[in-house]
């Protein structure tokens, strides 16, 4: 149990109060707050079952003494275990959506959010899609939001680790999706045989291994699965592209993040024409590409996959 401090009462004073501890600690900040105040409060709304949107006037209420046991044991263990405030709630926010996450997914943060929450568009008109493909799904974010943001569409989560399916399966239920949301276990596209999409889209592992080792801890804490993409973070980015075109409609688009591999995988494939992405909220290194792009440049690809 961690020692009580002396004179903190209100939410905003535990605020205050752990936003200084992980400043002086030197936190990193990266798993859906980028400052110690957010993530502080993240952390304390959270232990007192509240939404991030309480109203301002609340922050000045009193907290019972267990309470305030139960914040202050919070506060420590971000301290000391450096774990992502999200694995010490088990919950998080993704497209306006709350997630259950544990240590067997990532902690969902991916500019794609923006694109969910728009039904993708301009990129394809939303009322033609009918079937969406969460690939490298975790804890089905990404997916489950298109569901939620795009109530005609079906959609299959797939990810090649059972535990965390297991999660995906647990915000299904929470989100009420199930209709709708399969749930599938398979090694990328190896058990989806006759499948076509609308939407492919993939916050696949692309971490490089020179830079999965310079990472902050709290990284070190999440899955290695979900974040190492081999020596230079593409291995699976480029599985992804050669084989994609076979599972997309005539129409269909591909959405792969590839974050700070963007360049590698310019230099490994130069000649294919991505599309960036810009989001109004922060974030890169995410590309689109047509089905027709992908089957032009498909030579290309393949030679890349073997270089």
């Amino acid at each position: 149990m961690a020692e009580q401090p002396d004179g903190l009462m209100t939410i905003q004073d535990f605020v205050r109060w752990g936003a200084s501890r992980f400043n002086a600690a030197g936190l990193h900040f990266g798993h859906g707050t980028d400052n110690a105040i957010d993530e502080a409060a993240h952390l304390v709304l959270s232990g007192l079952h509240l939404e991030p949107g309480l109203p301002a006037g609340f922050r000045d209420c009193r907290l019972t003494p267990a309470e305030r046991v139960v914040i202050s044991d919070l506060i420590e263990r971000r301290v000391v275990e450096r774990l992502p405030a999200a694995y010490l709630t088990g919950r998080t926010w993704f497209a306006g959506l709350a997630f259950a996450v544990n240590q067997h997914v990532l902690v969902p943060r991916s500019p794609i959010a923006e694109l969910v929450e728009a039904g993708f568009d301009p990129w394809i008109d939303a009322e033609s899609i009918g079937r969406v493909l969460d690939l490298c799904t975790g804890s089905g974010c990404i997916g489950i939001a298109a569901a939620v943001h795009l109530p005609d569409a079906d959609v299959d989560l797939v990810d090649i680790s059972p535990s965390a399916l297991e999660v995906a399966r647990l915000n299904v239920e929470r989100h009420g999706v199930g209709d709708r949301v399969r749930v599938l276990e398979s090694d990328l596209f190896v058990s989806l045989a006759g499948s076509r999409y609308d939407v492919i889209v993939s916050n696949p592992p692309y971490v490089s291994r020179a830079e999965f080792d310079t990472l902050p801890a709290e990284y070190h804490n999440e899955p290695s699965l979900g974040l190492l993409g081999g020596e230079d973070g593409l291995d699976l980015v480029a599985r992804i592209l050669y084989e994609a075109a076979r599972y997309l409609t005539d129409d269909g688009i591909l959405i792969v993040e590839v974050g700070n591999s963007a360049p590698a995988l310019e230099q490994r494939l130069p000649g294919v024409p991505f599309t960036w992405l810009e989001f109004e909220r922060g974030g890169e290194g995410v590309f689109l590409l047509t089905r027709e792009q992908l089957v032009q440049y498909q030579t290309h690809i393949e030679e890349a996959l073997t270089a």
